[in-house]
């Protein structure tokens, strides 16, 4: 991977935060009025240059400004995004939630998968090695604009219905992270390159294995979204026995 300097990579960092907020490309003007990048307006259009030709950023057609690349979102993850875990008296709340299916391995799960999209606004899925499959939260997906694109919403509806093809992809992020993250091109098939899927795995004393996670657009606030799919895996395994 190229090595960035300080200053490519502020601004790249505001570039991304701001993709993630607008869902627009983002041009040099609103980087200089939003963010104090202390450098002039001609340098920020020429390190956006470079960062394009590093494969960072990427220019759609119809735009003058850049998004970012799946290359640039695993960097923003690995190494400049701040977390934002949940608060103590939200771990409660999601806790209380789901408190009372300790007994109940499926009915926790249906209802884990529930609170995570809602807490999380994306799509939420839980899998397990016992063939069961859960998820929740298609509304949340129809307010965002990559979702306008009927094919790309018809591909993840009916890939969140598919076990098999989902296990696919859970099997193919194997890695020693505690949140794993497909983005865009990982997925290796074109209706999915804007999406993401973050998710973690987990273990009951039961036996039950699986993973729960959220399907979003390449531009999940993966600061809120990774800590928050973690805490979730953690509870499963507190309430369920690992």
């Amino acid at each position: 991977m190229h090595k960035l300097t300080d200053r490519q990579t502020r601004i790249l960092k505001a570039i991304i935060e701001e993709h993630i907020e607008t869902a627009e490309p983002v041009g040099s003007e609103t980087l200089e009025k939003k963010y104090h990048l202390e450098v002039s307006p001609a340098t920020v259009r020429n390190e956006m240059v470079k960062l394009t030709e590093m494969g960072f950023l990427e220019q759609p057609y119809v735009s003058s400004g850049r998004i970012p690349t799946t290359l640039a979102l695993k960097f923003y993850i690995q190494r400049l995004m701040e977390e934002k875990k949940l608060g103590v008296v939200d771990e409660t709340a999601v806790k209380e939630k789901i408190w009372d299916y300790r007994r109940q391995p499926n009915s926790l799960f249906r209802e884990a998968t529930r609170v995570l999209a809602d807490k999380t606004a994306s799509l939420a899925v839980t899998v397990t090695n016992q063939g069961d499959l859960y998820h929740s939260g298609y509304a949340n997906i129809l307010s965002m604009p990559e979702f306008f694109d009927i094919d790309v919403t018809k591909t993840v509806l009916s890939l969140i219905e598919d076990f098999d093809r989902l296990n696919q992809f859970l099997n193919q992020a194997a890695g020693e992270e505690i949140v794993h993250a497909l983005i865009g091109e990982d997925f290796a098939t074109e209706p999915l390159d804007t999406c993401s899927f973050i998710f973690t795995n987990f273990k009951t004393k039961d036996k039950i294995k699986g993973s729960l996670g959220v399907i979003g657009p390449c531009r999940l606030d993966y600061s809120l979204v990774m800590p928050t799919v973690k805490y979730f895996g953690q509870l499963i395994e507190e309430l369920l026995g690992s």
